[in-house]
């Protein structure tokens, strides 16, 4: 997988209201996971995820979903960045 130094990644929108998605951009921290995957966050570093080879980001912890988390967003997609 090439090494992206950032990614636009698509929240859906609010459940039940109809919402429009909102992307947010994350950017490589220099850490790690367990796995040895890099680390992406935006720019307040309270969402974290790692990127999948196929461009499916997965937030690190339930918590760090800005939409709610409570496992709903677990599989989002990944856009790389110029």
């Amino acid at each position: 997988m090439a090494l992206y130094r950032r990614y636009g990644i698509t929240l859906p929108g609010t459940t039940g209201r109809h919402g429009p998605p909102t992307v947010l951009v994350v950017h490589l921290t220099g850490d790690v996971t367990a796995e040895g995957r890099p680390v992406y966050a935006d720019e307040s570093g309270d969402f974290r995820v790692q990127i999948s080879d196929d461009f499916v980001a997965q937030p690190l912890a339930d918590r760090d979903c800005p939409t709610g988390g409570g496992g709903q967003e677990q599989c989002l997609h990944a856009e790389p960045l110029p």
